[in-house]
């Protein structure tokens, strides 16, 4: 038996499961390296390392409120890596 098909496959909207995710995004500028987190920049961090380890920690307590929170390394064309997730990677993580 055939399946039905829509007669508009646009008006599909998409089923989410579970919460929104909350990303603390590790972003390079002029030698320097920042956290951004719902439209905020933290820092400068003199290293990735260091950015990272502080992004993980505030990862770590806002998932332990309940929060699904990731930490995503950016590249210089914008795109995002996930470096930790919380519930999912070991903490501390290994850098």
């Amino acid at each position: 038996m055939a399946r039905p098909q829509l007669q508009d496959p646009s008006s599909v909207q998409p089923i989410f499961h579970g919460r929104p995710r909350k990303f603390y995004r590790i972003e390079p500028h002029d030698d320097m390296w920042f956290i951004r987190f719902d439209g905020a920049d933290y820092g400068p961090y003199k290293s990735e390392r260091e950015a990272l380890l502080f992004a993980v920690d505030a990862a770590k307590m806002l998932g332990e409120q309940g929060k699904d929170t990731q930490v995503l390394v950016v590249d210089e064309n914008g795109d995002g890596r996930p470096f930790w997730t919380f519930g999912q990677d070991s903490y501390p993580p290994r850098l």
